[in-house]
């Protein structure tokens, strides 16, 4: 009873702080749409790619194959259905997640490096094949867009077509701006709820004792392979429901999407914000959509901004040492923080949030043991 109540009390505090994001966004430059919607459609990829990794061990190399496929699917479905995103979303998903257990299948035969490799080798071959061979269907390098002629099905039934390219919409709404946010938001939380409820079940606690060790639950007579083969379409089709939400906030698909640097990302934002805990993914791709969107677009005039208080020879060298590391060096400072994490925080962010805690909770306990065994006066 004591692990449900806990568990409705993270599930409200996450609701609330993701919902809140425009207020508490806005002192650090953050609160505008664009970024926001991104937060949460990568925290979706990172939470999905955390049942993975952080359940099971198996860390893959190839994730971005997964939203690459459920962005193709959805622009698909606006192309030749309707601009409603409920059925691209939803093919977005399905098609991931047969996608997923297609190379899943394959991929987990082997474990450890060589599952890796077989995921990274899986991706890559994705991305060339939608960069070049299949440009039927991906339009190659030029990336799957909307266009005036397409048959758009069952719109041009219900309604005659209006001017221009329609926007995506839900329920008649384009997603376009607050609106696009908001509903990438509820999505997250249902994604964050569903992800602790696999956490906190039976199948769940298949995974963690699969983490533990494979090798010994073998020896037990017990067929780890479809837990393993689930969770991988599991967070197949979390990515995939990710890429279909890149393609409703922006109806675009591109092959490279499905790089093995969006690949290496989502492994980035889940080791940044904590391996195997519920928020931590969420957390880090906060954190590196944030260097990436806000950070990299600080430039010299506004670093001169910045220290305009100094005096003009301090002025100028502050903004000299500091100028190799922000702007287009955004990565070089965003590569120092995640060594430092790494070096003393190897469970990641939410390990210095428990730390921080720990100590909170420690020193009440401490004086009154203090207390305790004190001499009388």
């Amino acid at each position: 009873m004591a692990m449900l109540r806990n568990d409705l009390v993270l599930l409200a505090a996450f609701a609330l702080v993701v919902l809140t994001m425009p207020l508490w966004l806005e002192p650090i430059g953050a609160a505008y749409p664009d970024l926001m919607q991104k937060i949460a459609i990568y925290g979706i990829f990172a939470i999905g790619f955390n049942i993975l990794f952080g359940m099971t061990g198996y860390l893959s190399f190839g994730h971005a194959a997964f939203l690459g496929v459920g962005s193709y699917a959805a622009v698909w479905s606006f192309k030749l259905l309707t601009m409603s995103v409920i059925p691209a979303v939803i093919f977005a998903v399905i098609i991931a997640g047969v996608f997923a257990a297609a190379i899943g299948f394959i991929s987990l035969r082997r474990s450890g490096i060589y599952f890796s490799i077989l995921t990274l080798a899986f991706a890559q071959m994705s991305y060339n094949l939608a960069y070049s061979v299949l440009t039927p269907i991906t339009n190659g390098e030029t990336g799957l867009q909307l266009a005036l002629d397409d048959p758009r099905i069952l719109d041009r039934t219900l309604s005659s077509a209006g001017p221009g390219i329609p926007a995506p919409s839900l329920f008649g709404e384009q997603l376009v701006g607050l609106s696009g946010f908001y509903f990438c938001a509820v999505l997250l939380i249902l994604c964050f709820f569903l992800a602790m409820r696999i956490d906190r079940s039976p199948f769940g606690m298949m995974l963690k004792a699969i983490k533990s060790n494979q090798t010994r639950m073998a020896y037990t007579g017990f067929n780890t392979k479809p837990y393993t083969l689930a969770a991988f379409i599991i967070s197949g089709m979390y990515a995939g429901l990710a890429g279909g939400l890149l393609a409703a906030t922006d109806p675009l698909a591109g092959a490279e999407r499905m790089q093995w640097t969006a690949s290496g990302e989502v492994v980035l934002m889940t080791i940044l914000g904590g391996v195997g805990t519920l928020v931590g993914p969420v957390v880090g791709a906060g954190v590196i959509k944030y260097f990436e969107n806000i950070f990299s677009a600080f430039h010299e005039a506004k670093l001169h901004e910045a220290f305009s208080f100094m005096p003009d020879g301090l002025e100028d060298f502050f903004v000299a040492i500091t100028a190799p590391f922000v702007g287009e060096g955004w990565h070089l400072t965003l590569g120092i923080v995640f060594m430092l994490i790494v070096i003393f925080l190897p469970g990641g962010l939410m390990e210095g949030v428990r730390r921080i805690r720990t100590a909170f909770t420690r020193k009440p306990a401490a004086r009154e043991e203090t207390g305790k065994f004190a001499p009388a006066e």
